[in-house]
């Protein structure tokens, strides 16, 4: 009798250990838990230490509240041209309701995808090629838009979605990689042609440039040159003012003397006279030659 109640007070003390265990619950950080009570859905845990009651409640969800990265898988896709091209992007989003994305959505992850990967189709089906490589930012807003409204019953707000990659078939990607290695080689000739013209007109200034400064040079050096001559005719012009003239006048006084004596006509000569010097009369007269004036 005393070992049967010992075993019955251990099993008791399990049990009552194990419920409380159970009814004891920690939400960790950036979660937020789902009770049910007898399967019924009763509150939304917040994070922290938590208890339940035992047999009565129970923690169905734990759902991360965090923003979350949903990979679309790629997915084939013909353009408005009728071409085939293969298209996959990115969405992300976080919960902002944790009841309404338990209980409203039996799968939330495969129901974005469907619905990501629908109207990615349309969106691109609705453009041509050429609009689908250059207008990525078109597609991800219109598509991000589409998802928001359509998740918002959901408990979800989608943030933003990025179209990863877009792949045209094999063919048109060599036509259009040869196409952009034309373009290249085009933008190359062009920026050479305009390098080789720059240069010419560059040098056609040198050129310019240094002809005008010889010109200029040129021009210095014949104004100096005749400002030269001039000065030197200046200066003759001056002597022969100053020293031929009176020379000529003495000359012509020599003159008149010569004829003079030959028709043994007397003279008188001022001993001041400059033909008493030329006649070399100044010695004989006992005087001083006088300096020539200049």
């Amino acid at each position: 009798m005393q070992a049967g109640l010992i075993i019955f007070l251990v099993i008791l003390a399990v049990v009552i250990i194990l419920t409380v265990a159970k009814s004891i619950i920690i939400i960790r950080q950036a979660e937020k838990g789902i009770v049910e009570r007898f399967g019924r859905y009763k509150e939304t845990l917040d994070p922290g230490l938590r208890f339940l009651l035992p047999f009565v409640d129970s923690l169905r969800a734990r759902i991360d509240m965090r923003e979350i990265v949903l990979d679309i898988e790629p997915q084939a896709v013909i353009t408005k041209d009728n071409v085939g091209i293969t298209v996959d992007a990115v969405v992300y989003y976080y919960v902002t309701d944790a009841k309404a994305v338990r209980y409203e959505v039996a799968n939330f992850f495969i129901a974005v995808s469907k619905l990501a990967q629908t109207n990615l189709r349309n969106l691109v089906g609705d453009m041509t090629l050429d609009e689908t490589l250059g207008s990525r930012e078109r597609i991800n807003s219109s598509l991000r838009t589409t998802l928001d409204e359509a998740t918002d019953k959901w408990g979800v707000k989608v943030t933003r979605v990025e179209v990863k990659e877009i792949l045209p078939p094999k063919d048109i990607t060599e036509a259009m990689s040869k196409q952009m290695k034309a373009e290249r080689e085009k933008r190359a000739t062009i920026l050479d042609a305009e390098a080789y013209r720059q240069k010419q007109i560059l040098q056609a200034e040198g050129d310019k440039q240094n002809a005008i400064l010889v010109a200029e040079g040129d021009k210095q050096a014949a104004i100096l040159r005749a400002e030269g001559e001039a000065k030197a005719i200046e200066n003759v012009s001056q002597a022969a003012s100053e020293f031929f003239v009176g020379n000529a006048q003495l000359l012509k006084q020599l003159e008149v003397t010569q004829s003079a004596l030959q028709n043994n006509t007397k003279l008188v000569i001022s001993d001041q006279s400059r033909l008493i010097n030329v006649l070399g009369l100044g010695e004989a007269l006992g005087g001083t030659p006088a300096a020539p004036k200049r």
